[in-house]
């Protein structure tokens, strides 16, 4: 008998503190409160959510999000960052996205 390795199980609903991404409904919220997102911004948080509390690169984002494998140099990256950051963290005490100097940005609670 062919010994298979256990199908790994897709991750649905994913969570950085009280910040909660519904991967099946498409639907977000941070301490139960419902954020309306755009398709490309719902992407950009589950990028940084399943990378939480490691830097993801202006390059990873590009490709992952935008499917660019060049520097468009357009300042797209950075005006969804923007847009997230005003939906996401603005109304709350705890800011949960973060500015890696020189680097990119991380998704995590501060500590």
């Amino acid at each position: 008998l062919a010994r298979r390795p256990p199908v790994q199980e897709m991750k649905t609903l994913l969570r950085v503190a009280d910040l909660e991404l519904d991967l099946m409904r498409r639907q977000a919220s941070r301490g139960g409160q419902p954020i309306d997102l755009l398709p490309k911004e719902f992407t950009l948080l589950e990028v940084l959510m399943r990378n939480e509390g490691r830097v993801v690169t202006r390059t990873m984002l590009l490709e992952r999000v935008w499917d660019f494998h060049f520097d468009p140099k357009t300042s797209v990256v950075e005006t969804h960052i923007s847009r997230l950051r005003a939906k996401i963290d603005k109304p709350f005490d705890l800011a949960l996205l973060h500015t890696v100097k020189n680097m990119g940005y991380s998704l995590h609670a501060s500590r």
